[in-house]
């Protein structure tokens, strides 16, 4: 029988050869993968180097560990990813949950903020009445639940056209005991009826299609139609920016995920569409990652 340290230094060595990646983010895999059989903490491998995997253990471990030096993320392995300091299920129906779309909820926090202390001059509402957000291709519901979690007196709205995906989105609700957050099936806007918000996050498809990383990769492992969008991978942006419009509060604001080097082209269209204040926030890498506007006031829209 093998130890935990002998596990953790022999498989470490194979994710990284053989899928290409660097010792530092296979050993954390590897780690991932052995909490994950044995049911204990990070510390625990740390504190217990030397115990002994049984059979079972040491089974069900070659099993995952044979799924991710084929590709499989380590994500659909483990059926979970953490983001926004929040667990949330995980399967192949979804997109898996990426740490560079925390800035688009951090985004979105911070205009809540700001939307918090002037919602009773943009409308005629009750002034404690709460905030509306949309969140359009909830997928798991990362981002919807996170803001939901960070605001529970904020109404969140999440929509998905895919029923498997708003299934996972719905467990995720359970397990995180939400309760300020609803799920919607529904092609983009197409289901929302006379509906407004005031504020509409999108992480939507953005590659073009043929694009050689769909090769590549965890992406090889999810839903096509939750990657790709049209040639050049902004027809579903465009579409969305075109119609945020007739379901935005006036003032309200559109923040979107994009790829790395569409932030230009985002920015163009949302300013063509009664949008105002455009802006593009760069990731932790400095990458223009989320582009955003705010729809013109009621004064503003035909000089807009």
């Amino acid at each position: 029988m093998h130890s935990i340290a002998d596990m953790q230094r022999e498989a470490t060595r194979s994710i990284s050869s053989t899928l290409v990646i660097d010792l530092t983010t296979s050993r954390i895999e590897v780690q991932c993968l052995l909490q994950h059989v044995l049911n204990v903490q990070r510390a625990y491998l740390l504190a217990h180097p030397e115990q002994k995997l049984d059979e079972l253990q040491m089974c069900a471990f070659d099993a995952l560990l044979q799924r991710r030096l084929h590709g499989e993320p380590i994500a659909h392995l483990l059926g979970e990813r953490e983001f926004f300091g929040l667990n949330f299920k995980v399967t192949p129906d979804t997109l898996i949950p990426r740490p560079d779309t925390e800035l688009l909820v951090e985004m979105a926090l911070q205009k809540l903020l700001s939307l918090h202390a002037t919602l009773p001059q943009l409308r005629s509402r009750e002034p404690k009445s709460a905030a509306r957000v949309l969140d359009l291709g909830t997928g798991t519901g990362a981002i919807a639940l996170s803001i939901a979690h960070s605001h529970p007196n904020v109404e969140v709205t999440a929509v998905d056209a895919s029923l498997a995906a708003l299934q996972v989105a719905r467990e995720n609700v359970q397990r995180l005991a939400i309760t300020n957050a609803c799920f919607v099936q529904s092609n983009w806007f197409a289901a929302l009826g006379d509906q407004r918000f005031d504020l509409i996050v999108s992480n939507p498809p953005y590659i073009s299609e043929g694009d050689i990383h769909l090769t590549q990769g965890d992406v090889r492992f999810e839903p096509l139609s939750a990657l790709t969008s049209g040639a050049d991978g902004l027809d579903d942006l465009r579409r969305i920016i075109q119609e945020a419009p007739n379901f935005l509060m006036h003032e309200g604001w559109l923040l979107l995920e994009h790829g790395h080097d569409q932030a230009e082209r985002v920015r163009a269209v949302l300013m063509t569409h009664q949008f105002e204040q455009v802006f593009s926030e760069k990731d932790l890498a400095g990458i223009e990652r989320v582009t955003g506007g705010k729809l013109c006031s009621l004064s503003k829209t035909k000089t807009c």
